[in-house]
C-alpha cells in the first residue's frame, strides 16, 4: 500500500480484536528452565505453588505447550472499556530526526491505570474470583501495576493489599492515592508489617525498598492469610501470556497495511511489556517464518540483561519464593533509586531469558539522563509525556531511527509505549532543574550480589 495511506492512528474493530492469548513457550525449542524448589532442588509442582497463587494461573505458568489459550468472554468484555488500544505512526517525530525510518509505537497509556498492566491484573483478579478467593495480595514498583490491580480488584469485589516499592511511595504520592482510591491498601515496602520486611530492615537500614522486596513481603502475608493468594505484574510465564494481546493487536494493525517491522523495541525491567510485545512476531522468528531484529533495554543503573548472569535465582529479596533460572544481579542486589521504578526488578522473566541466552534478540542498557532527553524530546514532538520505563525504548527507537538518517536506509521500527508519565513529574522537574543523576553499578557492587546466588539445581 502506499506510505499516504497509512493513517496516524491505526485502529482495530472490536471484531479484530484477539480471542486468544498467545503462548510463545509452545514454540520454543528450548523451553525455559522450570521453577524450582528452594529446599529439595527440585522442579515445582502445581500442589507446591498451590498456597501462593490461584489454581487457573498455575495452570498457565506450567503450561509449555498450548499455543493458544482462549480469553474467557468476562474478561474480553472488561478489555474492551480501553482495548484495542492505537498503533500510532510517529510522522512528527520521524520529521523532527529527519530520518527516513518509519517509526511506530503501540500505546498503553489510554485507560486509568495508565500502562498495560491492566491487560494481566483483570486477569489474575477474575480468575481469583472464580476460585472464591477474598482478595490477592502483590508488590508494585513504580505504581502502575498496584493501579492497575486495584482497579481490577474493584471491578469484581475483591479486597488488595500493595506492597509499594519504598521510594517510588515516596516519589509518587499521586500513583499511591489513585490505589486507595479503589478500594487497595498500600505499604512502603519494606515495612514493619512482615517478619521479612523487619528483616531487611535490619540488615539495611535506611534502603530505598525494591521490588524483590516487595515481592517477599506480599508472598509472606499472601501465604499466612486465608482466603488469600499472590499475584505478580510481571516475570512469570502466565504474565507473558496475558501480556501477548499487545502484540497481537500490533500485528494485526500492522499486517492490515502490509507493513513488516524491522526493528521491534521494548523496555525490559521483570519482562511484561517486552514479552508482551514482541511475542506474536518471536513466535514467527521461532518458527523460521520471518527474521526480525528485538531489541530489549533497561537501565543502566539494573543491567540483569547486559551484565547479569544466566542463573537460578529467588525472585525476591527475602528468599522466600521458588528459584527461577534468568538473568540475575542477585536477590539481594537493591538498584539505586532511579524513577524507572517499574525497571528496578533484579532478574529478568525466565522466557525472555532464555530467548537471549539462545540469541533471539539483544539487549542495550541506557543511563537515565539520556532516558529524560529521550522524553521530553518525544513529548515536544508527539504530545504525549512517557513513563520513564516506556522512555527507554524511546530513547533507543531515536538512536536506532538516527542510524537510519546516517545510512540513508528506511526501516521500519516498532517500539513499544507501555504507558503515561503523569505521575512521575518529580522525576521530570529533577530532569529539568539540572539535578538527576546517573548511576551505574560497580563491577564490585555487582560480584557481591553474583556471589550469594544459591546452589544450582542439577536437573534432568
Amino acid at each position: 500500500m502506499s506510505e499516504k495511506k497509512i493513517p496516524y492512528k491505526i485502529y482495530l474493530t472490536e471484531e479484530e480484536m484477539p480471542k486468544f492469548w498467545y503462548n510463545v513457550r509452545a514454540d520454543m525449542k528450548n523451553k525455559p528452565a522450570p521453577l524450582v524448589n528452594p529446599g529439595t532442588l527440585k522442579p515445582m509442582t502445581a500442589a507446591d505453588l498451590a498456597p501462593v497463587f490461584c489454581e487457573e494461573l498455575i495452570a498457565q505458568e506450567l503450561d509449555n505447550d498450548t499455543r493458544q489459550v482462549p480469553i474467557p468472554e468476562e474478561i474480553l468484555g472488561f478489555y474492551k472499556m480501553y482495548r484495542p488500544s492505537p498503533l500510532v505512526r510517529a510522522y512528527c517525530l520521524e520529521e523532527k530526526l529527519g530520518t527516513p525510518a518509519h517509526i511506530y509505537y503501540k500505546f498503553e497509556g489510554n485507560n486509568t491505570s495508565g500502562s498495560h498492566k491492566l491487560n494481566s491484573a483483570i486477569a489474575q483478579a477474575y480468575y481469583a474470583k472464580k476460585q472464591g478467593l477474598v482478595g490477592v495480595t502483590t508488590e508494585t514498583g513504580a505504581g502502575q501495576w498496584g493501579t492497575a490491580l486495584s482497579m481490577a480488584c474493584a471491578y469484581l469485589g475483591l479486597d488488595c493489599k500493595v506492597y509499594m516499592v519504598k521510594v517510588s511511595y515516596e516519589q509518587k504520592p499521586f500513583r499511591r492515592e489513585v490505589m486507595r482510591t479503589y478500594g487497595a491498601s498500600v505499604t512502603p515496602s519494606p515495612s514493619m508489617e512482615t517478619a521479612v520486611g523487619r528483616k531487611i530492615l535490619a540488615e539495611h537500614p535506611g534502603t530505598t525498598g525494591s521490588l524483590g522486596c516487595a515481592i517477599s513481603e506480599a508472598v509472606e502475608v499472601a501465604t499466612t492469610t486465608p482466603g488469600y493468594r499472590y499475584v505478580l505484574g510481571s516475570v512469570l510465564n502466565q504474565v507473558l501470556l496475558h501480556q501477548s494481546v499487545i502484540g497481537l493487536e500490533t500485528k494485526i494493525a500492522l499486517d492490515k497495511y502490509g507493513i513488516v517491522p524491522d526493528i521491534i523495541i521494548g523496555c525490559a525491567g521483570g519482562g511484561s511489556n517486552l514479552g508482551g510485545l514482541i511475542s506474536p512476531f518471536m513466535g514467527e522468528k521461532l518458527r523460521g517464518e520471518r527474521d526480525y531484529r528485538v531489541i530489549a533495554v533497561e537501565p543502566a543503573s539494573c543491567p540483569s540483561f547486559t551484565r547479569g548472569k544466566f542463573a537460578y535465582d529467588f525472585c525476591d529479596t527475602g528468599m522466600i519464593c521458588p528459584l527461577a533460572k534468568m538473568y540475575t544481579l542477585g536477590a539481594g542486589f537493591i538498584p539505586s533509586p532511579n524513577h524507572a521504578g517499574g525497571l528496578r526488578f533484579h532478574g529478568m522473566s525466565p522466557v525472555l531469558s532464555q530467548l537471549y541466552h539462545d540469541g533471539y534478540m539483544e539487549a542495550r542498557a541506557v543511563e537515565q539522563t539520556a532516558v529524560f532527553e529521550a522524553a521530553e524530546f518525544f513529548a515536544r514532538t508527539e504530545g504525549i509525556l512517557p513513563a520513564p520505563e516506556s522512555s527507554h525504548a524511546i530513547r533507543v527507537a531515536i538512536d536506532e531511527a538516527l542510524k537510519c538518517r546516517e545510512t540513508g536506509k528506511a526501516k521500519n521500527i516498532v517500539f513499544g509505549l507501555t504507558g503515561t508519565g503523569y505521575f512521575d513529574l518529580v522525576a521530570y522537574e529533577q530532569f529539568n532543574n539540572g539535578t538527576m543523576t546517573d548511576h551505574i553499578p560497580t563491577d564490585e557492587e555487582l560480584a557481591a550480589g553474583l556471589a550469594a546466588l544459591p546452589p544450582q539445581p542439577q536437573l534432568d
